[in-house]
């Protein structure tokens, strides 16, 4: 049997759901959005197995913060009404025949990452229901990426255009530019400019930084902060050997009742 396992960022749903409702506090209308949404994407997406994953909203910032202290510190804090509707809202999605997987101890992407790369790598097709653009480091023939909101497929044209590298040069590419959303500062003068021409020229950091050939401008950056580098490379790159716990039988989508 064709398998296709649909993967939701829950809170990448959640909080982009109850950012445009007139009333932040009013949790039954996020709760009845979110729900309407997820009806449209089984619609889109047949999934023959689903399952949402949570980050746990009370949880440190985990093992990149043990790498790079500033990771995420100035992240906002769950609106309070909205932290308080979290279980609610799993009640509800479980009521379409969503069941949810909290992350403990790891954050929500790498739980993500895992099971995804799992699936899609005994060939089957896996669909990850996300805005978040580093889920694309994971794309392959048989993992997507549907930025929902937008109506778009987060494939590797994407990636080009918007970045100027290959999929799996992603974190490579973090790893030079940081990340500012969240902290990651990169190497200190090198821009998406920088990034792009050194990683069109070799496959990685790396390799960039072995080579002879390496512009004497990108040089000197990269010998004063190559450690700063692979730091942010690694903070970057998704974690796909977390234990599960669970098998897919366990997630297999059957409709609600009406």
């Amino acid at each position: 049997m064709s398998l296709h396992l649909v993967i939701i960022d829950a809170l990448n749903l959640i909080r982009r759901n109850h950012s445009v409702q007139p009333d932040p506090s009013d949790i039954a209308r996020t709760i009845d959005t979110t729900c309407r949404t997820l009806s449209r994407i089984i619609d889109e997406s047949q999934p023959t197995h689903i399952i949402a994953v949570f980050d746990h909203y009370l949880q440190d910032r985990g093992w990149r913060a043990e790498l790079l202290p500033n990771y995420k510190a100035n992240r906002k804090p769950m609106p309070e009404p909205l932290q308080q509707g979290l279980e609610p809202i799993q009640d509800a999605w479980w009521d379409l025949g969503i069941d949810s997987l909290l992350s403990s101890g790891d954050e929500a992407d790498d739980l993500v990452a895992t099971l995804a790369r799992k699936v899609s790598e005994h060939g089957q097709k896996v669909t990850i229901i996300s805005t978040d653009k580093g889920y694309c480091q994971l794309l392959s023939p048989t993992l997507q990426i549907r930025d929902y909101f937008q109506h778009r497929w987060l494939d590797a044209p994407f990636i080009k255009q918007e970045f100027g590298v290959r999929p799996e040069q992603l974190a490579d590419y973090w790893g030079l530019t940081g990340i500012s959303s969240s902290q990651v500062p990169g190497v200190p003068g090198l821009g998406p400019k920088a990034a792009k021409d050194i990683l069109n020229e070799f496959n990685d950091i790396e390799e960039a930084y072995h080579s002879d050939t390496l512009l004497a401008k990108y040089r000197k950056k990269l010998d004063e902060h190559i450690e700063m580098a692979r730091i942010c490379k690694q903070v970057a790159m998704l974690k796909t050997d977390i234990e599960l716990g669970f098998n897919l039988q366990d997630i297999r989508y059957q409709a609600a009742k009406a």
